[in-house]
């Protein structure tokens, strides 16, 4: 394929014109050759003779311009007394475009910048790797200064990960700067003997006599071969871990991602200042083997979540878990660990909130469906509804009611509130930011309680079952009388009500009542005959008959609330049936809560 190429005398004078030009860069290099690589301007006053050399150059070029001119003007009259010359192909386009002196010097140009940008970034690349290097050499070796003392991992267990006695910095911070105390040494070494066989087992029946006589043989045989996991080792896992050991449980696994601080001092069972900055799992497995070194502790530092339940609950030492303590004070998670629990057929004892408690003779073990005045309860029931489990999960909570002048979740300053993104002030996505307040002592009362129910269990030691609240009755008589309201109203409005079904079942009515209102009255707060009734009046489709045969009002959970049977009836014939408003009809206040529950309600909506 050929292409025509322009070739005017015009052009062709302009082109000659700009390459006279681009000839003057190369003229002017060979002029600041000769002035010993200064610039003319420079050259002319350092040296007397550049005026003679830059004569001679100018000559020159003035020369070459005159020949170029005049082959060009003789070029041009030959080319108007021939004919008009064919298409040039690209084959010959190129090959004269590549001879020509301009395209020469362009592409010199070219391949001189990219010469100059690949030596730059080279050099930029080589600069990094030896400030990488530098950065590197800085950080000191553990040399005598920074001495890390290792207790090596026995070989039976692979899940034995090494550890080193640590001491605070003036940051408040674990520097591991020191070696072993010589009792952790000697503790260490007698447990390692202890878990590879050499320890006399009527040593251990010897320290465990207490238990013995009171358990009798056969439940202590069943406590000692028994596989426990504890979820969570702060100040509730820590103390029910060390209950556990100290009773005569082998084989026990502690889970838990985070590290001693200085505030877990005040209600760790076994931390000391030394463990500050190290895990908490390693921290109770190093202490507690100076007190029962035939125990078997597989620590797992690490988050617990549904994507990896399966392997953190897997058997140990070929053995399942004979039961799992939940000690987890973050919502999502513990969630997750219950209805794991639930769907597998683990049993599973939980530890609801320790946080702002401060009477120990409140605190009572019962079924899930019965915890009551704890907000961490609630809203793990209120989780756990939603996923379909409603009740069959032991849990430890207090009834005590907060007050005026107990302790509160403290606010978070108003600076940070300015500074923006307050979340990202949690250790992890979803976790808790505020600080609870928390007395030491109740969180060991927790943790002893939860150990006290497993070791009960897994002993056949007799105990008798606190007694949950039984409310289904309850909930059957409010299932009964909504029903009811709904027909009331459909017939008011010329429907047929033979047949209505409403989509709402007993566990919705047990949710409703217990987890959004909290067993209250929304107008009033009593807590006697309560009802659940629609807020506001229905639009005009208010029976969906979109199937043949099936006739079902269109009701959600969201359109409910939660009142006594008297309000109820003042409320249905006022404002269901008599065209008023509800904010006609109540105060700001009542609106409000109203507005709060539905809101919640929406929230939590989405894990149902």
């Amino acid at each position: 394929m050929a292409i025509a190429i322009p070739q005017t005398p015009a052009e062709d004078c302009r082109k000659s014109k700009a390459g006279s030009k681009v000839m003057q860069g190369p003229l002017r290099s060979l002029f600041t050759v000769l002035s010993h690589g200064r610039s003319p301007d420079t050259a002319r006053t350092a040296h007397p003779s550049s005026s003679i050399v830059e004569a001679l150059v100018r000559v020159f070029f003035i020369e070459e311009l005159q020949r170029e001119a005049s082959i060009r003007i003789s070029l041009d009259r030959k080319e108007e007394q021939e004919p008009p010359h064919p298409p040039e192909s690209m084959a010959s386009w190129f090959s004269r475009t590549a001879g020509s002196h301009s395209a020469q010097l362009a592409a010199t140009a070219v391949l001189s910048g990219a010469l100059v940008a690949g030596t730059i970034l080279g050099f930029q690349h080589v600069r990094r790797q030896v400030k990488v290097e530098d950065l590197k050499r800085s950080i000191p070796d553990l040399d005598e200064e920074h001495t890390v003392d290792q207790v090596p991992a026995p070989a039976p267990q692979p899940s034995f990960t090494p550890w080193a006695r640590v001491k605070l910095t003036d940051f408040g911070a674990a520097s591991p700067n020191i070696g072993l105390s010589d009792e952790d040494e000697r503790g260490s070494a007698l447990a390692l003997r202890a878990r590879q066989g050499d320890y006399d087992d009527d040593l251990i029946l010897e320290q465990l006599a207490r238990n013995r006589v009171f358990l009798g043989d056969e439940g202590l045989a069943k406590l000692r071969a028994s596989c426990i996991i504890v979820v969570g080792c702060g100040g509730v896992g820590s103390h029910a871990v060390a209950a556990l050991a100290r009773s005569g449980v082998t084989r026990i696994r502690v889970i838990d991602f985070d590290q001693v601080t200085l505030s877990s001092l005040n209600r760790h069972s076994v931390a000391t200042l030394a463990d500050v900055g190290t895990p908490k799992v390693q921290c109770v497995r190093r202490r507690l083997e100076q007190v029962t070194p035939w125990v078997q502790f597989d620590c797992r530092n690490e988050l617990f979540s549904k994507g990896v339940a399966h392997r953190l609950l897997e058997p140990f030492s070929s053995r399942k878990p004979d039961y799992v303590i939940d000690a987890i004070d973050n919502v999502d998670n513990k969630v997750e660990l219950l209805a794991f629990c639930h769907k597998n057929d683990i049993r599973v004892i939980s530890s609801m909130g320790a946080g702002c408690k401060s009477d120990p003779t409140r605190i009572l073990i019962g079924d899930i469906s019965s915890s009551i005045e704890d907000p961490l309860s609630r809203r793990t029931r209120r989780r756990l509804r939603a996923l379909g489990v409603e009740k069959g999960i032991t849990v430890v909570f207090s009834t005590e009611k907060p007050g005026p002048g107990k302790a509160e979740l403290m606010p978070l300053p108003d600076e940070e509130y300015a500074k923006g993104g307050v979340n990202e002030l949690g250790v992890l996505p979803d976790f808790r930011v505020r600080v609870l307040p928390v007395l030491g002592t109740m969180p060991a009362t927790f943790g002893y309680t939860l150990a006290n129910r497993v070791i009960l269990e897994i002993s056949g030691y007799p105990y008798e079952e606190t007694a949950g609240k039984t409310r289904e009755k309850m909930y059957d008589g409010i299932l009964s009388a909504l029903q009811n309201s709904e027909e009331r109203l459909a017939a008011s409005r010329g429907e047929d009500v033979v047949g209505l079904k409403i989509p709402v079942s007993r566990d919705d009515v047990g949710y409703l009542v217990e987890e959004v209102y909290r067993g209250r009255s929304v107008v009033t707060g009593l807590s006697t005959r309560l009802a659940l009734l629609r807020w506001e009046a229905p639009g005009d489709d208010l029976v969906d008959k979109r199937i043949a045969g099936q006739k079902m009002s269109r009701l959600r959970l969201r359109d409910l609330v939660c009142l006594t049977r008297e309000e109820a009836q003042v409320h249905e014939n006022a404002v269901l049936r008599g065209g008023m408003r509800p904010e006609e009809m109540y105060d700001e206040g009542v609106l409000q809560t109203v507005q709060q529950r539905r809101s919640e309600e929406e929230r939590f909506e989405q894990y149902r």
